[in-house]
């Protein structure tokens, strides 16, 4: 059984580059895998085949129409199941791991963003995946995701599977929960009195980075000054956020870890996980913190903030956002007794169906496959 995946691009912190791991790893037992891309940063998967495609175009855009072309000539005859982490033409499988394009593109830009090359490729792309014409069945990560395609392009029910999350129970808070808060506190000299609000993410202007700094300059003097901010995640304009991080006033309580740092033991050192994000389909980071039992203040354009509001594990910033109101509840969160927030999340984890995902995927694929 051959099962062939495609993307764009792979890289070690990406969290769909991380879900097609977990995926892979789960398939891999019983069936010849392949993934094509157009480029691989860090090291390939073991007993993977891993084609990197050279691709020398004038643009991008012309680099993902050549792809497109050669998944479509290449790949899918030489595969029994062809699955894509991106959207693409031809795919049998869709992983839905961005948030609906058109949604944004018509609701939230204006027409003129329509006529780049860019945009109307990827709603091209898109309508391939998602349109009537199509048969690709797509494998969706949240309610947010179902609504908007349907609203979009009428995708037949019977072409939309929803899947359970697939977070790693390594998040889950351990006995060794108040080791790892030590020893983070140690290292960075977090003062008994001192609150850590940790953000997480690579890509800094989508992860709503912006608006966290803008929330942090707007608390009381008296309580910023009591505040770390724990940027983890790579972008590559670093120095301009820096720039920018230095105007909030909070000088050397701004940290930027970058991606070398392990995840649990800075959410078990933080006060708080602060995700704003533009838009995100689902928002792994957000579910991991719940059940690590760290309160979260997010956005309702995340899709997984659905598990924040079911957990009563923080605040969410409800549609339309407005900064003002980020500010109110970041305010509110860190002057709270956040212990409640922390056992919720931490019972969550306990309780619900959080980890299944990527063995329900490989069901999925297999089955169909051998049927």
């Amino acid at each position: 059984m051959r099962l062939g995946f495609v993307l764009f691009n792979w890289f070690p912190h990406g969290g769909l580059q991380q879900d097609l791991v977990k995926i892979v790893r789960a398939c891999q037992q019983h069936a010849q895998i392949s993934i094509h891309c157009l480029d691989w940063q860090g090291e390939k998967l073991a007993g993977v085949e891993t084609h990197v495609i050279e691709c020398r175009r004038l643009s991008k855009t012309a680099c993902r129409e050549a792809f497109a072309e050669y998944v479509v000539e290449k790949v899918k005859p030489a595969v029994d199941l062809l699955v894509g982490f991106n959207r693409l033409p031809g795919l049998d499988y869709y992983f839905a791991a961005d948030s609906c394009f058109a949604h944004k593109a018509f609701t939230q830009r204006s027409w003129w963003y329509r006529l780049a090359p860019r945009v109307r490729q990827y709603l091209r792309f898109e309508a391939a995946v998602f349109g009537t014409h199509s048969n690709t069945i797509a494998l969706l990560l949240s309610s947010q995701q179902r609504e908007q395609y349907i609203r979009h392009y009428h995708t037949p029910l019977n072409r939309l599977i929803d899947l359970p999350p697939g977070i790693d129970r390594k998040h889950r808070a351990s006995a060794d929960a108040a080791e790892l808060r030590a020893s983070f506190h140690a290292e960075f000299n977090i003062k008994p009195h001192e609150l850590v609000v940790l953000q997480v993410g690579s890509s800094f202007i989508t992860k709503g980075v912006a608006r966290s700094l803008q929330a942090l300059a707007a608390l009381p003097a008296s309580l910023r000054a009591r505040v770390h901010y724990f940027l983890m995640g790579s972008d590559h304009r670093l120095a301009q956020w820096q720039a920018r991080a230095a105007k909030t006033g909070m000088g050397e309580r701004i940290h930027f870890l970058g991606s070398d740092h392990s995840v649990q033991r800075c959410m078990q050192g933080a006060d708080l996980l602060l995700h704003p994000s533009l838009q995100e389909s689902a928002g792994m980071v957000i579910l991991e913190a719940v059940v690590a039992g760290l309160p979260v203040l997010t956005t309702a354009s995340c899709g997984y903030a659905q598990h924040v509001r079911n957990a009563d594990a923080g605040l969410v910033c409800e549609e339309p956002f407005e900064q003002q109101r980020l500010n109110e509840h970041l305010f509110t969160m860190l002057n709270t007794d956040r212990a409640g927030w922390r056992q919720h999340g931490i019972r969550y984890g306990q309780t619900s169906n959080l980890y299944d995902m990527p063995t329900v995927v490989a069901d999925i694929l297999l089955h169909h496959a051998q049927a």
